[in-house]
């Protein structure tokens, strides 16, 4: 069964996370397998609002543009010193599996 939520990485996270979801049914993409390293914050929202995907990242500029009204497709943000790979590749996958992409739509999650 394939995960409702796709998942649009930031720079800030592992590829090797993006990784392990794939290998559990879950589409996410990382900011590296996409070749958009180095981009502004703003356009990484824009773009993973434009694909569908919540963006998964440990940046708060991203809680910021959220704050100012950006639309998104959904934001999980979660601090980097509180989890493992571990931590993030079994949390999300969870995500993926309850929430709808309705659910997630200018909504932000913290993990």
């Amino acid at each position: 069964m394939a995960a409702a939520i796709t998942l649009y990485l930031d720079e800030n996270l592992s590829p090797r996370i993006a990784e392990q979801w794939q290998l559990r049914g879950v589409d996410a993409v990382s900011v590296r397998d996409l070749g958009y390293l180095g981009d502004v914050d703003a356009n990484h929202l824009e773009r993973a609002t434009t694909m569908g995907r919540v963006l998964v990242t440990m940046d708060a500029d991203f809680l910021r543009l959220a704050a100012a009204g950006k639309p998104h497709a959904g934001i999980v943000f979660g601090q980097q010193q509180d989890h493992t790979l571990g931590d993030w590749v079994k949390n999300l996958e969870t995500l993926c599996f309850v929430y709808t992409p309705e659910d997630m739509l200018n909504h932000v999650e913290y993990f």
